[in-house]
């Protein structure tokens, strides 16, 4: 999205017939298509962009950056959306793929990856497959992030009715533990956190349950522009087939599924490392497989 910021015209306010009280309307446009909707009075850039994915979400590739474009009278023509912008006006905007086809590569370093812990709670513990490996793992892994200097955010489903986060995982230094009843941990709260860390590009997730909090966890940060890793011996579900079919859509869709001795090992990259000795020792006894192997 263009940062330049850009004169453009008040369009006069109607209203729009059938709009409802304290919304806009808007013309959403993609590819042939152009569909009129409405949006609250000021959403900028994020609301615009969930409407365009509640409209084509179904056409619109993942794997492609996008520009956000408004009509400006002034110009006669599309302009890339002003920087800040804030609907306030009837007003028309389109969404335009970029022509360069991003090629998903999962480089993590350090310093632009966040870990999220998601729901590792109590309540869960006799309904989860192979919660016990998954503790063990995800314990493994906020270990690794301490020792490296990754920001952890941790949230919790409803703690007053759930329970907190299971003892064995062990929350020394993390950046946040927030309670939330929203399945995606993408609340409010872990966005203006996200935002608060600079350079954030890669988000490695794990907890449960993989086919709910995880995967539209996973979904809205691909939406976001950020790159997720769901590691896969760190997640489950109450059912298997529920874990490895929403594995299996996530790794379609371009999200990495991958495990946490090659999460970790790729954050020290190199031997000469000043924390690899310490990455190898917390995973010289191999991570338990929690049921991964069971179609082998």
């Amino acid at each position: 999205m263009a940062a330049a910021e850009l004169a453009v015209p008040a369009l006069p306010n109607s209203g729009g017939a059938g709009a409802p009280s304290g919304t806009v309307p808007v013309l959403f446009c993609f590819s042939v298509f152009a569909r009129p909707s409405s949006v609250p009075h000021g959403a900028g850039y994020e609301l615009l962009i969930q409407k365009f994915l509640s409209l084509y979400g179904d056409q619109i590739d993942m794997h492609r950056k996008f520009v956000v474009q408004l009509f400006a009278e002034e110009w006669g023509q599309y302009v890339d959306l002003p920087k800040g912008f804030a609907v306030s006006e009837r007003c028309k905007v389109r969404l335009v793929p970029l022509q360069i086809q991003l090629t998903t590569l999962g480089n993590l370093t350090p310093s632009s990856t966040v870990f999220f812990c998601c729901d590792m709670q109590e309540r869960f513990r006799p309904a989860i497959k192979y919660f016990g490996d998954i503790i063990s793992v995800g314990q493994r892994l906020l270990q690794g992030a301490r020792m490296l200097g990754i920001p952890v955010i941790v949230t919790e489903q409803y703690p007053k009715g759930l329970g907190s986060t299971v003892q064995e995982i062990d929350l020394t230094g993390v950046k946040l533990v927030l309670p939330k009843t929203r399945f995606s941990m993408v609340i409010p709260e872990v966005e203006a956190a996200l935002a608060e860390i600079p350079g954030v590009r890669s988000v490695v997730l794990f907890g449960v349950e993989t086919h709910v909090c995880i995967q539209q966890t996973a979904l809205e940060l691909v939406g976001r522009g950020i790159e997720v890793h769901i590691v896969a011996d760190a997640t489950s579900s109450r059912s298997m087939m529920d874990r490895m079919f929403a594995l299996e859509r996530l790794a379609r869709t371009g999200i990495i599924v991958t495990t946490s001795e090659a999460v970790l090992l790729q954050l020290v990259a190199d031997k000469d490392h000043p924390k690899f000795k310490e990455i190898q020792n917390l995973i010289k006894a191999s991570a338990p497989e929690s049921g991964l192997l069971s179609k082998v």
